[in-house]
């Protein structure tokens, strides 16, 4: 497998979105012509609402919103002037009674967003060091990334993860002047906490640390003067935190606050703080309805307003307690999560929700992983217990019938959330004359019936996995023990609808990331070789490449043999314990696509695959006469003179001399390829390859020095009548010289044709000079799923530094 392309995550994202946007879960409209919070229009129906952030309702207070109304016909709908230069009239009071609520300095910013990327580059010294929660909001992350650029380096740790925020502490401790910590003070998926006295103690323990909290879901619900969670925990703000909340969602106005304690570093964020200087000011309405609603918070009712919030929460956790369903974390913030496990089981859950009369957000990627999809339910003041116990008892009703609708069940869910499921009694999802058989090597799959099915399609016809399981067995070391395993689907007669075989092996997790990424992570690994690594279940294995699949398109329960296959690869990475599942080297446009996504994987675009067909070509020179011109002319100027140049051979087998050679030029080449950045293989695989009838070598040398290899062909011969050359070695230093892999390319072309092949498999990388001898170039895409994020996000962050 070779590098993805860099723009795949926000294709993946885009993916997800439209086929969430596709099922009526996502994008949605609200209608009507007036709005009161507690019920909201969708696709012209009322619907309880159970999706808001403006937790304690203050959006409805008519206080703000006369506030705004006298706001708009004294100033205007803007003020378009930068705060830089003056503010408008109302700035000054908001500015005093937030100060007022937080008994420290504030900035206000537009919001949080632009808010962050003003503060975090102000803030932070091209001498300190940032570590980021990898749950913490994105657009605190987005904003940490923009010091890349001044060579900040910005490390990750898993959630709420201590010892791994104090590793980083000790790594850093000596050689920063400031260690940040950044991460939310309530998490707005789950609704969890920061462990904010925790937190607090290693500060004292380490004077360098500071601390950054996003917490504007914290904001208004608890808190001295609704001042939020991470100042209810704090009592006082330390010079060593900078806390971010919000004057919109549960404030009920628009805008964001920075407060800080550390007048010095306050003024320096003030008096120029990137957007803070540039953009535009809060809108006359929007600064009037904060002044409103702060002036609540500084008032005994917000304590009032806390309470009620708080019997309503109280009561929905309590409901929620007496019931079954996957509740991921258990808290007193009004954020609740209802695991779905798949995102096709989230789709169905909301859309039966919407039906019988209740609005609930879908949690989907890349907010949570995809495996990790759910319900997000938020309770405001706005509902009643009536509609609250309601809710409960649709979701208790709709929970099990879109589980089974969609192929799943209870203990797949909370497997998902790793969360313990107590009811073994569960029967599995039956499909009537469906069979799934497992075979553990393909010593026991019949060779007649696997070559029928999976014989001419790349190195993993009968004779090549049995080759494979010899050389991935009995090695040293662990990345070079591979297990096979082969599925087969059935129907009621024993007919073969699907076939596959997958393999269970250590990857590195930066294999498909840049290789910039790649050479910092191999640094690591020269002290912690298996520093980022996970076990990997994947069709296919990183040997080949291809249609990894067997499946009958035609048969009636075609679409029920992928179901099976998935739920039974889910089975098999639980089991094993794998951090990842790939399913890979589909087309574009795959009738597999919907139920991949709706499995909870994502799609992720590979290189390019490259193939020549061979039908009616005799020789070389009939196959070079068909190329383009453009292409006749590339090997008149830049293969032919090389080849007078070279000597070059074909061997079935090589002397212990030659087998030394090509084993170091075949490192060479997988050494330099941090692109795709994978273990290397044993030894054993080149002996077996020197001994097997199916593998043959074709060797280049300097016409001179028959016995110098300065490149090879590691190519096979499959039963199909298909010349796959599975890898290259070369030496780098004589490259240019010999033009080494342009000589490969076309004496394997001309090799091929000699052994009366119908097609070559050229496999991925190097599409350009392979498209050059004639290659057709197809587009190949993979499918994956990951237990969490934090290696994808961590990779992100990574990206760049």
């Amino acid at each position: 497998m070779a590098k993805i392309k860099n723009n795949n995550f926000l294709n993946t994202v885009h993916e997800v979105f439209t086929d969430a946007t596709q099922e009526g879960v996502l994008h949605l409209y609200a209608q009507g012509n007036s709005f009161s919070g507690r019920k909201i229009q969708v696709n012209n129906s009322e619907l309880f609402h159970f999706g808001t952030t403006g937790y304690l309702g203050l959006e409805q207070d008519p206080r703000l919103k006369m506030a705004s109304i006298a706001a708009i016909k004294n100033y205007g709908t803007q003020f378009p002037l930068s705060k830089s230069y003056i503010s408008n009239p109302l700035y000054a009071e908001l500015e005093a009674l937030v100060h007022e609520m937080y008994d420290h300095p504030i900035i206000i910013t537009k919001n949080s967003t632009l808010g962050h990327i003003g503060v975090i580059p102000s803030a932070v010294d091209d001498e300190d060091v940032i570590i980021l929660d990898h749950q913490v909001h994105w657009s605190v992350q987005n904003a940490a990334k923009m010091l890349k650029s001044r060579s900040v380096p910005i490390e990750m740790i898993r959630h709420n993860r201590l010892d791994m925020l104090e590793d980083k502490l000790k790594k850093y401790i000596h050689s920063k002047k400031h260690i940040w910590y950044m991460a939310d003070g309530i998490y707005s998926m789950y609704g969890d906490y920061a462990p904010i006295r925790e937190l607090m103690e290693l500060g004292k323990k380490y004077p360098q640390l500071r601390f950054y909290f996003d917490d504007v879901h914290g904001m208004s619900w608890t808190g001295k003067n609704g001042t939020g969670y991470v100042m209810s925990q704090l009592g006082e703000l330390p010079p060593n935190v900078l806390l971010f909340g919000t004057l919109s969602k549960t404030f009920g106005a628009s805008g964001a606050l920075l407060a800080c304690s550390d007048r010095k570093l306050h003024q320096k964020i003030k008096t120029f703080g990137g957007p803070l200087t540039f953009s535009a000011q809060l809108e006359p309405a929007s600064v009037a309805a904060a002044i409103a609603s702060a002036k609540i918070h500084l008032s005994p009712q917000i304590y009032g307003l806390q309470e009620e919030l708080k019997e309503r929460t109280g009561y929905f956790k309590m409901l929620l307690q007496e019931t079954e369903l996957p509740l991921i974390d258990e808290n007193n913030s009004p954020v609740f999560y209802i695991g779905t496990g798949m995102p096709k089981t989230g789709y169905n859950f909301v859309n039966r929700l919407m039906k019988e009369g209740f609005f609930v957000n879908l949690g989907i990627f890349p907010a949570v992983p995809v495996k990790n999809t759910g319900v997000r339910i938020t309770i405001s003041r706005h509902n009643q217990k009536e509609e609250i116990e309601a809710l409960v008892d649709a979701m208790v009703h709709h929970f099990p019938k879109a589980l089974a609708e969609t192929q799943t069940t209870p203990s797949r869910v909370f497997a998902a959330f790793n969360m313990e499921y107590h009811d073994n009694d569960i029967p599995k999802i039956q499909r009537t004359g469906m069979k799934v058989e497992i075979k553990e090597t393909i010593e026991q799959v019949s060779t007649e019936t696997w070559n029928r099915l999976m014989g001419g399609r790349g190195v993993f016809d009968w004779e090549g996995l049995q080759f494979l399981e010899k050389v991935f067995q009995n090695n040293v070391q662990k990345e070079h023990n591979w297990t096979f395993k082969y599925v087969f689907v059935t129907d009621a007669d024993n007919k073969i609808i699907l076939a596959t075989f997958l393999s269970l092996a250590l990857w590195k997790d930066d294999m498909l990331a840049g290789a910039k990424v790649s050479k910092s992570l191999e640094e690591i690994r020269k002290t912690d070789p298996y520093h980022l690594t996970s076990k990997v279940l994947s069709t296919g294995s990183l040997f080949t490449e291809g249609e990894h699949c067997f499946w009958d398109q035609t048969h009636p329960k075609a679409m029920e043999a992928i179901d099976i296959l998935l739920q039974t690869m889910e089975d098999l990475a639980e089991k094993n314990e794998a951090k990842m599942t790939v399913l890979r080297d589909f087309k574009q446009k795959s009738p597999w696509h919907n139920p991949m996504q709706g499995h909870g994987f994502v799609r992720v675009q590979m290189p390019e695959a490259c193939y020549i067909r061979l039908t009616d070509v005799h020789d070389i020179e009939t196959y070079i006469s068909q190329l383009s011109s453009r292409n006749r002319r590339h090997y008149r100027k830049d293969i032919i003179p090389n080849l007078e140049k070279v000597y070059v051979e074909t061997k079935n087998h090589c002397n212990p001399n030659q087998l030394t050679q090509i084993m170091q030029l075949f490192s060479s080449v997988h050494g330099n390829n941090l692109g795709l950045n994978t273990f290397s293989f044993p030894k054993a695989l080149f002996h077996n390859m020197n001994e097997h009838p199916h593998w043959e070598f074709i060797l280049v040398s300097p016409k001179d020095r028959d016995d110098d290899i300065i490149g090879v062909m590691f190519c096979y011969k499959n039963i199909g009548r298909i010349y796959v050359p599975a890898f290259v070695g070369m030496d780098y230093d004589r490259l240019m010289d010999f033009g080494t892999y342009r000589v490969l390319l076309l004496k394997t072309i001309e090799r091929a044709i000699a052994l009366h092949m119908d097609k070559i498999d050229l496999g991925m990388t190097a599409a350009f000079e392979k498209k050059k001898l004639g290659a057709t170039v197809e587009e190949k895409y993979a499918y994956l799923q990951t237990q969490d994020n934090y290696a994808l996000e961590l990779l992100g962050i990574m990206e760049g530094q």
